[in-house]
């Protein structure tokens, strides 16, 4: 079982395929995870089995440990290509989510200022305000949306919310107005969902045909972000029976957004 949890609130830089040289921040207690997502292919393992006990970093120890590890860095003549909210969870569920990120423009601002600024979100409290108006100020808005299917998403990202609404996922998204990059995960294999009574029941969890790419092109279009990341399993899954992409199915998806006239990459 995976368990890769992140240390708090700084960790790395470590070398990201979408993003460079990146230092982490993460604003998810050091010993566990919280997430609006339980995803079955998340490398910090299952919600349920990293319950955290410890609180989450206070705004003031994220910006001094930032400081701290950024005048390290330029001591060392080292300096990040992006500062990037990630790690054991929901970075926009912090309590002083907008206050942080002021917090880490004006570092970035002072010690390295060719760096970017992202944010890599589920995008489940993007209709917050102070949400919305906190990853208006930073350079890479990254959001998630792997389908427009609200079984696959059940099955797959399954959201802890029973509110969650794609429909309302992807107006939210839409509301950056071009502000947003897409962060889309293609995958195969299946997964076992069990009942109440534990009852298994295997589900394939393929997302790289036509019953889902076409839809999510649809909604891509309708958006209309910046950009497009579109990526495949790159480290270990709390379920092992989850599958790569291929390169040539995450090429034909890319070449499709691009033809949408919207950029796009692929990470395999």
């Amino acid at each position: 079982m995976s368990t890769v949890i992140y240390p708090s609130p700084i960790f790395g830089p470590i070398h990201s395929r979408r993003l460079g040289i990146s230092l982490g921040i993460n604003l998810m207690p050091s010993d566990g995870k919280v997430c609006t997502f339980n995803c079955i292919y998340c490398e910090c393992g299952f919600n349920e089995d990293f319950r955290p006990k410890h609180r989450r970093p206070t705004r003031e120890e994220v910006a001094a440990g930032l400081e701290a590890k950024l005048k390290e860095m330029h001591t060392q003549g080292v300096h990040p290509d992006v500062l990037t909210f990630a790690g054991n969870g929901e970075p926009t569920g912090h309590p002083d989510f907008a206050g942080i990120i002021d917090d880490t423009v004006s570092l970035r601002d002072k010690y390295c200022p060719d760096a970017k600024v992202s944010v890599l979100s589920n995008s489940t409290f993007i209709d917050r305000p102070a949400v919305h108006d906190a990853l208006m100020k930073v350079d890479n808005n990254i959001l998630k949306l792997d389908t427009v299917d609200a079984e696959y998403i059940s099955n797959v990202d399954r959201p802890t919310s029973p509110a969650y609404d794609v429909r309302k996922i992807i107006e939210g998204i839409r509301s950056f107005n071009g502000h947003a990059i897409i962060q889309t995960m293609f995958m195969k294999g299946t997964f076992v969902r069990r009942s109440g009574d534990g009852t298994p029941t295997t589900i394939d969890v393929s997302n790289v045909d036509e019953k889902y790419v076409k839809p999510w092109l649809d909604a891509v279009k309708y958006i209309a972000p910046q950009e497009v990341m579109v990526y495949t399993i790159d480290r270990e899954t709390p379920d092992h029976d989850l599958r790569k992409a291929s390169h040539e199915e995450l090429d034909t998806i890319r070449d499709r957004v691009i033809a949408l006239g919207i950029p796009c990459t692929a990470s395999y």
